[in-house]
């Protein structure tokens, strides 16, 4: 097989952008769409070419990385009139990057069958920092010499890259992640406040904690003290997928309930989930 050099951008936000600078640092030709004004502007300045839809930016490309926020999003860009299926053809790959539920991974997996597309799952991980310094993590998924294929690729804007199994595994690898992420940042926000009702300052013990069997990741970025735009998402598709396969995730339960309190105590903005 031929390496890959035309790629797809569907999504130029805060993760579609930096991965389009990484990818023609490398000598990738970037083909993208995105319907914000903005986001245009600033994918225009890297030097990436704009199209006018996604079926126009596959007709272009041999991949296209799709990097949207939601699951009606993916949906939008697959059905909606200028979707990627209008250019779908024997060989064309799709990679997900975004946070979808594993059901509808599953579903869009059917739906598509026989357009001739290769899907590939590989939701990303670490945030914005690390799509910046092109050190994201990538939790891959789908047939492994598809994805083999497309290495050389995530490896441009990823310093981790795992396959995990068929399509969809990536993204049941993604959702595990989230729930131990906000599981972890619950703890933190929680044992931290409570340190400090007691008397202990609390930034000397985050530095102590830090070396300690109490370190994650969370506690580390100081994720309680960002926004959490995604976390209510994370641990609803959690809990939907939990009640699917008929299992109890209550530790996931609380944590769901955390959140949401969390955010009122921060005053941050719930997002609306698209439907």
């Amino acid at each position: 097989m031929s390496e890959l050099k035309r790629i797809g951008l569907i999504g130029l936000g805060a993760m579609g952008r930096p991965m389009a600078r990484h990818l023609m640092a490398r000598g990738f030709t970037v083909f993208g769409y995105d319907p914000v004004a903005t986001a245009q502007e600033k994918a225009l300045l890297l030097g990436v070419t704009l199209e006018s839809s996604p079926a126009d930016v596959a007709r272009e490309s041999e991949i296209v990385l799709v990097a949207v926020g939601f699951d009606s999003d993916v949906e939008r860009a697959f059905f909606n009139k200028g979707g990627l299926m209008e250019a779908a053809r024997p060989g064309l790959i799709v990679a997900i990057g975004s946070t979808i539920a594993p059901s509808y991974a599953r579903e869009l997996a059917t739906r598509i069958q026989g357009s001739g597309i290769d899907l590939i799952d590989m939701p990303l991980t670490r945030g914005e920092g690390a799509a910046e310094a092109g050190k994201m993590l990538v939790l891959g998924g789908g047939e492994p010499h598809v994805f083999e294929r497309c290495r050389p690729v995530f490896a441009t804007f990823a310093s981790d890259v795992f396959h995990l199994g068929p399509f969809g595994a990536g993204q049941v690898g993604k959702m595990v992640n989230n729930m131990m992420l906000w599981a972890c940042m619950a703890a933190t926000d929680e044992g931290l406040r409570f340190a400090e009702k007691m008397n202990v300052d609390k930034e000397k013990l985050r530095e102590a904690l830090g070396h300690s069997s109490a370190q994650n990741w969370s506690m580390t970025t100081r994720a309680e003290e960002k926004p959490t735009p995604w976390a209510e998402k994370d641990m609803m598709i959690a809990m939907q997928e939990a009640d699917n396969v008929r299992m109890s995730l209550p530790l996931s339960g609380v944590v769901r309930e955390l959140i949401k309190d969390f955010k009122v105590r921060m005053n941050y903005p719930t997002p609306k989930v698209p439907k």
